[in-house]
């Protein structure tokens, strides 16, 4: 990165934050949201150079607190990239190639893909540059291209909303962590008041990061995961988790997912504001969401059905546990990589049976740096039992 290019991604909002307080993570969005630009935008107005995008001839909004600027030039992200190559149909893994090897190829084939058709048009989320005195004008960030459909459901409305519905239940319940990404918003919610015993689960296991037993520490408390992406990158979500005491893993149990997608009507063209209404109406709706994840997730029956339905699974001993965690990983697309800490979280963890291999990948989740791929491999942890389970 040249010192011209750092001195501007200074100038652009910070994307990310990982195991970070719900403080923290409420502060880096109103900056971010004070820097959001969302335009409507025909093919005709966009155009790649240099592997930017640069968007012309769209008009500025001229309100009381001034003049928002359109026009100027957005660094993509990769999940931009991803969004370009989806809606232009262009292979993910050629323009990956074309942006690492040769970017004026990169250009000439989106470009001529936007002159194809150029009246189509598109919603880009942007983050906008902002000037230091006596320098060139900053780029942006073009975080993603979507449809002109795509409803937007912000992660600072969503998390204050959520929060409201939790507040509304009147259930004690605590933040334990928070994710950011490009791609998505992460917020864990636990209750240690609804903690039950899981000794059939825990036996013979010991965390992997200090040693500790689960027989002496055998509890787990109840709780779920908000999710939510902006650019496109799945629906708001309410997933129930539950956390293990002795290690601070969790389990999340995705089937049971409460869901609320981002479709909406189509707009018109120029920058993007929802109405008042439509926007109290969707945040009252997820609000009244997190209510009914409160008073399903965070209770006791709830756990305990679900510790029941994993018990026997977990309890199977393995014969050969190296070539189960062969299979297991392999049966579920996880990386080379990943496994070998499996297998060593697996051998440290000392549980020697279906249960172990369950609680490897939740241990390894947390020691991946990325959010994105931490929250994908904690995911498949109760597939990864059942798989484990019918191969050992």
């Amino acid at each position: 990165m040249t010192q011209q290019f750092a001195e501007r991604a200074m100038n652009v909002a910070p994307t990310g934050a990982r195991n970070a307080g719900v403080a923290d993570l409420v502060r880096i969005l109103e900056d971010q949201n004070r820097r959001k630009l969302d335009v409507i935008a025909p093919a005709a107005a966009l155009r790649f150079r240099e592997g930017n995008v640069h968007v012309e001839g769209v008009e500025s909004l001229i309100t009381e607190d001034g003049v928002t600027e359109v026009d100027g030039i957005y660094r993509p992200t990769a999940v931009a990239d991803e969004g370009v190559a989806d809606k232009l149909r262009i292979p993910l893994a050629y323009l990956r190639r074309m942006r690492a090897e040769n970017v004026p190829l990169l250009d000439e084939n989106v470009n001529a893909w936007l002159r194809n058709d150029p009246g189509r048009r598109f919603m880009l989320r942007a983050f906008r540059g902002e000037n230091a005195p006596g320098m060139p004008p900053a780029e942006g960030v073009a975080r993603a291209l979507l449809s002109d459909s795509y409803k937007l459901m912000d992660n600072l409305d969503m998390l204050l909303a959520a929060l409201d519905g939790v507040r509304q239940s009147g259930h004690p319940t605590q933040v334990t962590g928070c994710d950011l990404t490009d791609r998505r918003m992460y917020v864990r919610v636990e209750s240690e008041a609804v903690a039950v015993q899981a000794r059939a689960l825990l036996r013979g296991y010991r965390s992997p990061f200090d040693g500790r037993s689960g027989d002496e520490l055998p509890l787990v408390s109840a709780g779920f995961v908000i999710t939510n992406s902006e650019v496109g990158g799945g629906a708001y979500s309410l997933t129930p988790r539950v956390g293990i005491q002795v290690c601070r893993n969790g389990l999340t149990i995705t089937k049971d997912v409460m869901r609320a997608v981002h479709l909406g009507g189509k707009q018109d063209e120029g920058i993007v504001s929802w109405s008042e209404q439509t926007q109290r109406k969707t945040l009252e709706l997820i609000t009244a969401k997190t209510v009914d994840a409160v008073r399903t997730f965070l209770s006791r029956e709830y756990v305990e059905s679900k510790l029941r339905e994993m018990e026997d699974a977990a309890g199977k001993p393995l014969a050969e546990p190296t070539k189960t965690i062969e299979h297991v990983t392999k049966t579920l697309s996880i990386g080379a990589e990943a496994k070998e800490t499996i297998l060593a979280h697996f051998v440290r963890g000392g549980q020697m049976t279906a249960g172990g291999v369950m609680q490897a990948i939740t241990s390894t989740a947390q020691t991946l740096t990325d959010a994105d791929q931490a929250a994908a491999l904690e995911a498949l942890a109760v597939p990864a039992l059942t798989a484990a389970a019918a191969h050992g």
